[in-house]
Formats: C-alpha cells, sequence, structure tokens
C-alpha cells in the first residue's frame, strides 16, 4: 500500500474543533541569536561579568548566519546524518589533576549498591555509583541487579556486563572488588547499614549525611539506586560518567555476539536502517493514561491494567495527548517518517516487546514501510537462550539500536534517553524524538490537508529534535541524555568543507589533544511509583 493511501486510513482520534493545525516558522534564528548576543555583551560590558554559555549562543548564530550566506536557510535535513556531526567527538580523558583511585586498604570503606527498574535504568544507577563511590573514596563493590521489580529477571551483573573489564577498565578512577572480604565481614559487629539517599542528591549531600556513616560501619548499602546524584557535577566527575557509561559498561561476549550478528544481518539486506523503539506495549500504554482510538475495549483493557498502579492519578486522555505525553501509535509513527523523507524501501528494525492490537496494530506501519525486522524474527533459534531475561534481550535490542544509521525513540523513557546520550557521544548520530506535543494535534487534522503540505509541516515540527549539536543548551536536560560535559569539539576551519557546508564557528570549550579512538560499545521517566515494563 502507498503512501497516499495509507493516508486515507481512517482514524479514531478527534478532530481539533476542525481547525487546522500549523507549525509555523518563528522570527529565525539569526535574529532571534543577534539581539540575545547584543544584550548578553552589554551585559557583561556593563557589569564586567562573563555570561555563561555564551559559546552555546554564539555557535547557533553563526550556524544560522552561514546558513543564509551559502543559501541554505530553508535547506532540507539531511535524514541520514547530521551534516555538523564531524566537527564534534567523545572526550572522557581524565585531567592531570584528576588523582589515582584510592586503593582498597586505604579507602574509607565498602560500598554496596542494589540497583532499581530494568536495565537502563539500572545501567544510570550503576555509573552513578561509580562516581558516589569516587567521592566518598570508597571501595565500590560490583553492584547488585533488581530482581524483585517487575521485570522478574534474576540476572546477575556478571550475566549483562563484562565484569572483569568493568573492574579493570575503571581501575585509575575507583576500586572495585567482586564483594567485601570475609575477614571483613567477619569482623563486623552488625550486619551492613543499609539507607536510600534522595532523589538528584549532590556530592555535599553525600559527604555530609552518607560518609560519616560509611566510616563509622565500614561496610553501607545504598538501596533503590537510580538517578541518586545530582545531574550538576563538575567536569571531572562528569567525563567519570562517561568513562563508565560509554566505555566501562561493555555487555557480556554472548550478548555482544548475537546483538552484532543482528546488526551484520541488518547491514547486508540495506547499506543503512532505521531502529525505531516502538514503546506500545500495553503495560505502557496504560500508565500513560493516554487513548489511542481503540474504543470501549480499550478503555476497558487499559483501564484495568491501570489499576495495577493505586497511586496514579485521574488524567484526562485528551489533556495527556495535548501536553505531549502520549506515544506515538505505529500508523502515526510510520507517517511521520514518511512525511520526513524516508521512502517505502527503508529497513527498519523494531525494539519492542508485545504490541497492544498485535498484527492489527502493527498492520499500518508495516503497509508504509514493508522491510520490517525485529530480533525475533532474524535470530529466532539463537534467542531461546535468552528468552527467560527481559534485560538480556534488552540489550540485545540496545546494541542494534545504537549501531542503525537512524534511531528514532517513541517515549522518553530510560532506554530512549541513554541511547541518545550515547548516540551523541559516539558523534551524534541521527537520532529522532517525535515532537509529539505539536505532532499529535497535526496528525489528528490531517485529514484537513493534502500530503504535501502534511509533510511540509511535519519537517518543521521537527527541527529541533533530529538529535542535531546544538539542541540543547550546554548544562540543560538530564545528563545521561546529552552528556555535554563530554562532547568535544574541534578546531575552527574557516572554510567550507568539500561539500560545501561551512561548519558552525565554533569556540573550544574542553578540546583534548586527541579524539578518542576507543569506541567499546555493548526510559519512561523515572517515577517513585511501580512502573511498567522496560522490556527493551
Amino acid at each position: 500500500m502507498g503512501v497516499v493511501k495509507s493516508w486515507l486510513l481512517s482514524t479514531n482520534h478527534t478532530h481539533t474543533n476542525g481547525k487546522h493545525v500549523l507549525c509555523s516558522r518563528s522570527i529565525p534564528w539569526s535574529v532571534i541569536c543577534g539581539f540575545m548576543l547584543f544584550g548578553l555583551g552589554l551585559v557583561s560590558l556593563l557589569t564586567g561579568h562573563v555570561v555563561s554559555h555564551v559559546e552555546w549562543y554564539s555557535q547557533r548564530f553563526h550556524r544560522t548566519f552561514y546558513s543564509s550566506l551559502d543559501g541554505n536557510d530553508h535547506a532540507a535535513i539531511d535524514i541520514w546524518e547530521s551534516q555538523y556531526s564531524k566537527y564534534y567527538y567523545g572526550c572522557k580523558e581524565r585531567g592531570r589533576n584528576f588523582a589515582s583511585a584510592v586503593r582498597e586498604r586505604k579507602s574509607n570503606g565498602y560500598l554496596l549498591i542494589a540497583t532499581s527498574g530494568g536495565l537502563n535504568q539500572q545501567r544510570t544507577g550503576i555509573t552513578d555509583a561509580v562516581v558516589v563511590a569516587r567521592i566518598l573514596n570508597a571501595t565500590l563493590v560490583v553492584p547488585e541487579l533488581d530482581h524483585n521489580s517487575f521485570w522478574k529477571d534474576d540476572s546477575d551483573f556478571a550475566n549483562i556486563f563484562d565484569v572483569n573489564w568493568f573492574i579493570t577498565y575503571l581501575a585509575k578512577d575507583v576500586t572495585i572488588v567482586k564483594r567485601v572480604p570475609d575477614k571483613i565481614m567477619r569482623s563486623m559487629e552488625k550486619p551492613p547499614y543499609t539507607m536510600r539517599v534522595p532523589r538528584k542528591s549532590d556530592p555535599d549531600y553525600y559527604l555530609d549525611q552518607v560518609l560519616p556513616i560509611l566510616l563509622r560501619r565500614r561496610v553501607l548499602q545504598l538501596t533503590k539506586f537510580d538517578y541518586r546524584l545530582a545531574n550538576e557535577l563538575d567536569d571531572e566527575l562528569q567525563k567519570l560518567r562517561c568513562r563508565v557509561n560509554y566505555h566501562a559498561l561493555r555487555f557480556t561476549k554472548p550478548i555482544r555476539q548475537l546483538g552484532q550478528r543482528i546488526v551484520m544481518k541488518m547491514q547486508k539486506m540495506a547499506n543503512r536502517y532505521i531502529a525505531v523503539h516502538l514503546r506500545f506495549e500495553p503495560d505502557m500504554l496504560a500508565f500513560s493514561g493516554c487513548y489511542f482510538g481503540g474504543g470501549e475495549k480499550e478503555r476497558q483493557e487499559l483501564g484495568e491494567i491501570r489499576k495495577r498502579w493505586t497511586t496514579l492519578p485521574d488524567l484526562s486522555p485528551d489533556g495527556e495527548r495535548k501536553r505531549g505525553k502520549c506515544p506515538l501509535s505505529p500508523h502515526e509513527l510510520g507517517l511521520m517518517l514518511r512525511a520526513l523523507g524516508y521512502t517505502n524501501d527503508t529497513y527498519l528494525y523494531v525494539a519492542s516487546g508485545e504490541v497492544y492490537g498485535g498484527d492489527e496494530t502493527m498492520k499500518p506501519l508495516k503497509d508504509l514501510f514493508p522491510n520490517i525486522y525485529t530480533k525475533e524474527m532474524l535470530a529466532e533459534e539463537e534467542l531461546k537462550p535468552f528468552l527467560s531475561f527481559s534485560s538480556r534481550l534488552a540489550a540485545i535490542d540496545y546494541i542494534v539500536c545504537d549501531e542503525s544509521n537512524v534511531f528514532v525513540a517513541n517515549n522518553n523513557g530510560n532506554m530512549a534517553r541513554i541511547l541518545a546520550g550515547r548516540r551523541r557521544y559516539m558523534g551524534h548520530k541521527r537520532t529522532i524524538r517525535p515532537n509529539a506535543k505539536k505532532l499529535s494535534a497535526l496528525l489528528m487534522a490531517r485529514h484537513e490537508m493534502d500530503w504535501d503540505t502534511f509533510s511540509r509541516k511535519v519537517k518543521a515540527c521537527q527541527r529541533g529534535f533530529m538529535g542535531e549539536p546544538d539542541e540543547m543548551k550546554p548544562g540543560r536536560g538530564e545528563f545521561h541524555e546529552y552528556p555535554s560535559g563530554c562532547i568535544c569539539e574541534k578546531p575552527f576551519i574557516d572554510e567550507p568543507s568539500q561539500d560545501g557546508i561551512r561548519p558552525p564557528k565554533l569556540a573550544v570549550r574542553n578540546m583534548t589533544i586527541e579524539a578518542d579512538s576507543e569506541m567499546n560499545g555493548g526510559n519512561e521517566e523515572s517515577f517513585e511509583l511501580p512502573k511498567p515494563s522496560e522490556r527493551t
């Protein structure tokens, strides 16, 4: 079925009172940034205060200015890669004054960590655990994974991550051991002290509230350890986060091998492919409180699932959609991709658990993109040893999504954020986040316009949501998604490149001597409430 025929498919969404939804272009960035730079300069001149992140505004101004000079102000976005990504690289080197790790015998004690949630939520906890151990001058015991959450996966750290690589890679940063020595455990009068720290605690909290207990008890366990460390840290600790997340946390050999075999199969069929984190499972939809056009049957089914979480507030489905809190349906996501310019011969890899509505829900997407594959389709027999372990299956999807030419995140969950951050660090590989707030309204009004008009408006809506290097001001956003402290800018070259593209004028902020050459490969917002499954 062609895109025009699919365009005419009926929908259960309600039109927004017959109004056309526009994503009109606002005042050009060059004008806005020009005024901002003038104002910032005036403030600096009068007060002697250098306004923070002025180079970010300067970069955006120069990028827009050069585009205008080259006649590219209204040029189409390259849907496969950013033309500016070549001017950035991931950097994680230690500074000269970053002291070596404290040895086990001289450390302040042993830090036990109990992580929480699905694979990618636990990944954030492990990353921050290493940084906390560094802050406390503690010996870190290999973190314990969550066996008791919704996912019911009894995998240990060593079943998913290469534990020896993890310990060795971080040896200069933090001393890590596999277990507390028996001699220490026998000498303790009381069992290890257990505590849960508040979300987003800063280093001072750990030094003031946690360190004294560690010094008294020698062994301390921090529980439910996810997002327990502040987003903003000094540059050296942020780079340590990147060393952990993007280098030390390497999947086990069986997971890496199977993931790479699936990647090779996708690459053999097509030179480039899109990976879609669909996230359209029943529990996710119920948790969102949104309505997806399935009538009374859908309302009853998702309503029953939603009762699992007794503390969830009553939500207005229409209100959530207008706020951009609802994931796109497979059909809507397919329409967005076609409107952006991806043709129907594009290969899609879909990372997903059980899709609500099954084949019927997936059919419109398959009509738009016939070449759709999943890990189950590409490695049915090889997957059998992993089928009982949701985190290991999620790790395989993680690898295939990470290696894709384009990654599309259909929600703002842990996997989406972690992968978006990694792809930025690894060279700003094209990463698309649907601008759900504007797209949802536009999709509801799509029958009131022709395909070309719809396509033009989708492209306008998605500017700023395509994974360009300057989409987020440094220091803003979740660090695991926007690791700005670990992304360095290459020296500015004033001449246009061979393809005629002028790079944005780069103010080198944290450039190191050489680019990182060691690229060892291998998620819903985090709530205190019980969360739905994060199978992928």
